[in-house]
């Protein structure tokens, strides 16, 4: 990638694998910020439709990307950078959570896990890097993980696999870009989201059952703000009735 192009006034944020939840939300608090916000899903056609609801998403960008395939990732980011400028902003948010334990998993379920959850990160992120390094704005990369991310579950053994597997990566990340200007935090997100799917899977919980999208948007935004004598590597948030 070429790291002479010209840095736009607007800070561009790439959020990567954005659905109905944290997708949407955190494009929503981004552009109410002035940023320029890049949306990456594999259904591109699902996401236009889920931003068309929003007006305050008109001016969304979105893309068709698989995170999964390096080639893939390098095209869409290069079109991107030509686009619209040098990416300040990358919240890997992709993921694809399984239930499986050790007697039933298998080497494809796996591999896709760690393939979504690490490869696709390493991938992203070696696209942003080499630019964030020379621009003159605050640079960050947030990753969304979750309960998993943290703990070992009997019934998610290859989503855990690849979720402690992606933290100990960002934690690396952190360690080696930190000191080079560009803040790397983890969000480990214990609870489950608040979005239309999980109400109708779970119609007897109450309202304090649930994580809020927005409020999970505002504490990501949060850790682009932070200033670098204070930065935060990894923010743990979970709804009030969470156990644990």
């Amino acid at each position: 990638m070429n790291t002479n192009h010209e840095t736009k006034k607007t800070s561009v944020c790439v959020i990567v694998g954005a659905g109905s939840g944290n997708g949407l939300a955190l494009a929503k608090r981004f552009t109410a910020q002035g940023s320029t916000v890049v949306l990456l899903a594999r259904n591109k056609v699902k996401l236009d439709k889920l931003t068309a609801k929003e007006n305050s998403l008109k001016a969304i960008h979105s893309y068709s990307c698989d995170a999964t395939n390096p080639e893939i990732v390098k095209a869409v980011f290069d079109q991107i950078y030509l686009e619209h400028g040098i990416i300040t902003t990358l919240i890997y948010n992709a993921g694809n959570a399984v239930f499986d334990r050790v007697t039933d998993a298998s080497i494809k379920t796996l591999e896709q896990a760690w393939k979504t959850n690490v490869q696709g990160l390493l991938s992203c992120a070696q696209q942003v890097i080499p630019a964030m390094k020379v621009c003159s704005e605050k640079a960050s990369i947030i990753v969304i993980g979750a309960t998993a991310s943290v703990k070992g579950s009997a019934s998610f053994l290859s989503f855990s696999s690849a979720k402690g597997g992606q933290r100990n990566m960002a934690e690396s990340m952190a360690r080696d870009l930190g000191p080079q200007g560009i803040h790397v935090a983890y969000v480990v997100i214990d609870g489950v989201i608040d979005t239309p799917m999980t109400r109708s899977f779970l119609k007897n919980k109450t309202d304090d059952f649930f994580l809020s999208a927005d409020a999970i948007a505002d504490t990501v935004f949060h850790l682009t703000s932070q200033d670098k004598s204070a930065w935060t590597f990894q923010a743990d948030i979970r709804p009030l009735a969470e156990q644990w």
